[in-house]
């Protein structure tokens, strides 16, 4: 076989997961961190979703790991050091799209050392050099810092953070835990790589208030009335706003999903607790949409009974209820300009009934839209990675997004939300 011919065999995972990063080349570019062991899964998962992966190592990176390890993991040559080749120019450099040339450049892990040599615009390893090329060519860089929790608070470090914000880099976590600054979890790099490299920037300029997560209503000081959302669907459409260029408030409930580190949260528990954030904000703030995918109790107990209620002697408990304000109404009161996306769960009813239960309650709550899905099902809905729904209009004009990942659910409403805008304020 010609050797221009060969394809390395572990480039055959190459979208094994899905073509969303399709024709896209990302630098990974590794520095003297431990968490650089994790840096052959995360080129391997970029790799899955269709990106060609280019490891850059600087010396100390080479200490921890092997090049070898990077180049079996993604399939190409790795680059140690800058030699008559120029790699800097040929990743990163201001020339016409050409095989190879990077479109992001991710610096995962990033030291304490290399994150303030970047910020001072010192190139003295193959990764600051790249980066300082990037800059100069406009490659959107995104920096993942990992060390101890020490290093991480020096307070030069945070002003150098602050100085590559200023000029656009993106940076990602770390997580505090255990004295460390950890690396952020895997699929949240991921997930902001595709964020940046794929994502319409149609959001830009406005401004969107989210709800998401199940409500608390507390019988007393340890017990309480819930549901089984885990709060993924909201955090689905925070998470594709914010990649759109929108400005984010999620407002979030006890949610079983981990919220990204660079979503803007108001953390609630109780339905009265989501009533007051939604007035607030939309009090104060002159937002454009308000979705309410917010999974809120529609029944509380009259009473909070101070402390624990015994069980002793006790073989029947009675709890009154009262229902709770529909927090759609209370948005639309507040402001009758915001562009407001409802949310309609159903169980086991078929789908004519799901659609009208629907679209009686758009136009009861003078909404502009609403999302029906049916929560009875194992395979969506609560708890589920997935969801199938129907997005309705005032005029019951309907669109089913038939059953895929939550994020692209959330793309989906997000794209009808927009339209339905645009011909609103014609």
């Amino acid at each position: 076989m010609a050797k221009n011919n060969f394809q390395h065999p572990s480039k055959d995972i190459i979208e094994s997961k899905g073509t969303i990063l399709r024709g896209k080349t990302i630098a990974l570019c590794l520095t003297g961190s431990v968490a650089v062991i994790s840096a052959p899964i995360i080129a391997r998962e970029l790799m899955r979703s269709g990106a060609e992966v280019i490891a850059v190592m600087t010396k100390a990176a080479t200490e921890l790991i092997n090049p070898a390890l990077m180049q079996w993991a993604t399939g190409n040559p790795v680059i140690t050091k800058l030699t008559g080749a120029v790699e800097h120019v040929y990743l990163a450099g201001e020339r016409p799209k050409t095989v190879g040339k990077a479109d992001l450049i991710l610096v995962c892990p990033a030291t304490a050392n290399t994150i303030s040599k970047i910020a001072h615009g010192i190139d003295d390893t193959p990764v600051t050099t790249i980066v300082s090329t990037a800059f100069g060519s406009s490659i959107p860089i995104v920096i993942v810092p990992a060390m101890h929790e020490s290093m991480y608070r020096h307070p030069i470090l945070e002003e150098n953070e602050k100085k590559l914000k200023k000029y656009g880099v993106d940076i990602l976590g770390p997580r505090i835990s255990e004295g460390k600054a950890k690396i952020a979890k895997i699929n949240d790099i991921i997930d902001r790589v595709i964020d940046l490299l794929i994502a319409k920037k149609d959001l830009e300029g406005k401004k969107i208030l989210i709800t998401a997560g199940p409500s608390r209503e507390y019988i007393d000081k340890i017990r309480f009335v819930s549901n089984n959302s885990s709060g993924r669907m909201g955090i689905e459409i925070a998470k594709e706003a914010a990649a759109r260029g929108g400005d984010v408030i999620l407002i979030a409930g006890k949610c079983m999903v981990k919220i990204p580190d660079y979503i803007n949260t108001i953390n609630v528990s109780c339905t009265d607790d989501f009533v007051r954030a939604v007035k607030d904000e939309l009090s104060y703030k002159d937002y454009d949409f308000y979705i309410s995918a917010a999974a809120i109790s529609d029944y509380k107990p009259i009473e909070c009974i101070e402390g624990k209620i015994s069980s002793d002697n006790v073989k029947e408990l009675q709890i009154n209820m009262r229902l709770t304000p529909k927090i759609i109404n209370v948005a639309r009161k507040k402001n009758y300009k915001v562009f407001i996306i409802a949310f309609k769960a159903e169980t086991n009813v078929s789908r004519t009934e799901l659609i009208d239960r629907a679209h009686d309650r758009l136009l009861k709550s003078e909404a502009d839209l609403i999302v029906a899905n049916d929560v009875g099902r194992d395979d969506i809905g609560f708890g589920s990675k997935y969801n199938e729904v129907y997005i309705i209009d005032k005029e019951k004009r309907i669109t089913h997004v038939k059953k895929r990942t939550k994020r692209y659910v959330a793309s989906r409403i997000i794209d009808i939300a927009l339209e339905s805008y645009r011909i609103r304020d014609l």
